[in-house]
C-alpha cells in the first residue's frame, strides 16, 4: 500500500465529538477532504457552515456535509463518533446496548457508500461495538477498529511528561486493554527516552516509585469521568487523538498506536476488540503479536478480555 491520494474522511455524528474530529482533522490538514454526516440535518448542516467558514486559515483541505448518506461516497476512512453520549457518573459499559443497536443499524447504509472504508470506531463503549461491528459487516478486522487506548496513552504521557520534567514526545509508555475502567499501563516497557521509567531522575525530579506510578495510571483511567463532570463531554482531545488515527492510514505511516482491533490468538486471546500495540497504515491496524508482557500485565490483559467479551456477549 502507498500514500493516500486525494484522500477523503467522512466523520459519521456531528456531536461534540464528531465535530471536534473534523475541526483536528481541517487544521491538521489529515485528509485532503473532509465530510461530516449525521442524520440531524441542520445540526449537521450548521456544524459544516461553521468549519467552512475557517478554510481560508486551514491549508488545504475542504469540507462537506450534511444528513444524506451520499456524503460518505468514495471515503476512504470512516470515523464514527455517532451514538449516546456518556453522562455523568455513567461507565462506557452502560452505554453498550443504547449504542450497539444504532451501530448494528448504521453499519449497512455505511457500508454500501464506503465499501473499501477503513473504518474507526470511536463511539463508547468502543471495543464492545468494534467485536459487534467487525461481526455485522463481516470486514476483516484490520479494516474495522476502534481508536482504544490512543488517547488514554496520551494522557499517560502527558502526566508523565510533566512529572519528569520532559517533554510528553520523549516519554514512550503505554495504556492497553479495555478503553475503560479495567485498562492499565504497561510499566515493564515504559521509557523517557531509553531509561526505564523508575529509573529516570534529575535535579528537580526525583525517581517515581512503583505507588506513585500506580496513581498516575488511576488518574488516566479517570480523567474521562473527571471532565465530562465538569463539562459534559470529553471532545478536543479525543478528536485530536482520532484526526492522528486518520492520518497514519492515509500517510501509510506504518506508527505504532494502541487501537483496538479484534484479536486473533494474541497472546491466547481470541474474538474480543482490546487496545494493543499495532502498526497503523493504509492497510489498515495490524497488532504486533511480539509485544511483551510481564505476567502481571497479561494476568490484567486477560481479565480485560474477559470483562469485554461478557458484555458482547449479552447484546449479542
Amino acid at each position: 500500500m502507498a500514500v493516500i491520494e486525494n484522500s477523503k474522511l467522512t466523520v459519521v455524528g456531528a456531536g461534540s465529538v464528531g465535530a471536534s474530529t473534523a475541526y483536528a482533522a481541517l487544521i491538521r490538514g489529515s485528509a485532503r477532504h473532509v465530510a461530516l454526516y449525521d442524520i440531524a440535518t441542520e445540526k449537521a448542516e450548521a456544524e459544516v457552515l461553521d468549519l467552512a467558514h475557517g478554510t481560508q486559515f486551514t491549508g488545504s483541505s475542504d469540507i462537506v456535509g450534511g444528513s444524506d448518506i451520499s456524503v460518505v461516497e468514495g471515503s476512504h476512512v470512516v470515523v464514527i463518533t455517532a451514538g449516546a453520549k456518556q453522562n455523568p457518573g455513567q461507565t462506557r459499559i452502560e452505554l453498550a446496548a443504547v449504542n450497539a443497536g444504532i451501530l448494528k443499524e448504521m453499519m449497512p447504509r455505511l457500508m454500501e457508500v464506503a465499501p473499501h472504508a477503513i473504518y474507526v470506531i470511536v463511539t463508547n463503549p468502543c471495543d464492545v461495538l468494534t467485536v459487534l461491528a467487525q461481526e455485522e459487516s463481516g470486514l476483516p478486522p484490520e479494516r474495522i477498529f476502534a481508536s482504544g487506548t490512543v488517547l488514554d496513552t496520551s494522557r499517560l504521557r502527558w502526566k508523565l511528561g510533566e512529572r519528569a520534567g520532559v517533554s510528553t514526545s520523549s516519554v514512550h509508555a503505554y495504556i492497553v486493554g479495555e478503553h475503560g475502567d479495567t485498562e492499565f499501563a504497561l510499566w515493564s516497557r515504559a521509557t523517557i527516552g531509553t531509561v526505564p521509567i523508575l529509573e529516570w531522575e534529575t535535579p528537580g525530579h526525583p525517581r517515581m516509585t512503583e505507588d506513585e506510578l500506580d496513581a498516575i495510571a488511576v488518574d488516566v483511567r479517570d480523567a474521562a469521568y473527571k471532565v465530562i463532570q465538569g463539562k459534559g463531554a470529553t471532545n478536543y482531545a479525543i478528536g485530536l487523538s482520532s484526526a492522528r488515527i486518520v492520518e497514519a492510514i492515509l500517510r501509510d505511516e506504518h506508527a505504532v498506536m494502541p487501537v483496538s482491533t479484534v484479536l486473533n490468538d494474541y497472546h491466547g486471546i481470541s474474538g474480543v476488540a482490546l487496545s494493543v500495540p499495532s502498526v497503523v497504515s493504509s492497510s489498515g491496524a495490524i497488532p504486533i503479536l511480539e509485544a511483551p508482557y510481564s505476567t502481571k500485565e497479561l494476568a490484567l490483559l486477560r481479565r480485560s478480555a474477559e470483562t469485554l467479551r461478557q458484555v458482547a456477549a449479552s447484546l449479542r
